[in-house]
């Protein structure tokens, strides 16, 4: 792992935190000595997860959110994170995931709906809440959004998890053009396939040395929100593995 002793004292919200790549991202994070604000659907579930990563709960700001639908609930959220750290240099969009729908002349509309609330409403709704906070502290930030190699082209029976994704990338780079003046960087990741016992159930014949794993892509945030990267925003970064 790369040291970068900058981030020491830093604040991160990072949502989708009980998720395999939440945890990975979670788990370098607190060895940066980044202070950490963490937000999932559940919070028992995060607090188990957690556990079994040997990550203290009690350590981290915890917040139990539904990012899809309640803008209040997530701007509160962020207030509670400056009242308790005092601020947040950096976001990390990971919370999202991925339905197959089929052709879309035979998709269901609720997948649509789905895939785009769930993959792009939520990094909208919370990178508002912590932008507004960080352009009124005016000390910049970094704010990394997760996309996917899908978002680049249209890819049969999954329109609308490319979709979704595509509108993570054109969000970022509004966001990016928007925050400069600011000093805030907003960058995404594009994985490939993600090497998770989830995915490993459902590609099984797959050859899994080739997929990208969690904490690569973790390693790849960690240097995004690094003064190393202090010149590079509204970029798409391929994290391919061999895939």
């Amino acid at each position: 792992m790369a040291i970068y002793p900058e981030l020491a004292g830093k604040v991160a919200v990072i949502s989708g935190a009980g998720g395999n790549l939440g945890i990975a991202v979670t788990r370098l994070f607190h060895a940066a000595n980044i202070r950490l604000a963490l937000v999932d659907l559940r919070e028992d579930t995060l607090r188990q997860r957690l556990r079994e990563a040997n990550l203290d709960p009690e350590q981290a700001l915890i917040g139990a959110l539904d990012l899809t639908q309640k803008r209040a609930a997530i701007d509160e959220f962020v207030s509670r994170v400056v009242a308790h750290y005092g601020k947040v240099d950096i976001l990390v969009n990971i919370a999202g995931g991925f339905r197959a729908g089929g052709p879309v002349h035979e998709m269901d509309e609720e997948i649509w709906d789905f895939m785009m609330n769930i993959n792009a409403k939520t990094a909208f709704l919370l990178s508002a809440a912590v932008a507004r906070h960080m352009v009124a502290r005016q000390a910049g930030g970094r704010i990394v959004n997760i996309s996917a190699r899908a978002a680049l082209s249209g890819v049969p029976t999954i329109s609308g998890y490319s979709a979704s994704k595509a509108a993570v990338l054109r969000l970022t780079e509004s966001m990016a053009a928007e925050l400069l003046q600011y000093g805030i960087t907003v960058n995404a990741i594009l994985p490939s396939v993600i090497d998770t016992p989830q995915n490993r159930m459902s590609d099984p014949n797959a050859d899994h040395s080739k997929w990208v794993t969690p904490e690569s892509i973790a390693e790849v945030i960690l240097f995004l929100i690094s003064d190393s990267a202090r010149d590079i925003s509204g970029a798409a970064i391929p994290v391919y593995g061999r895939a």
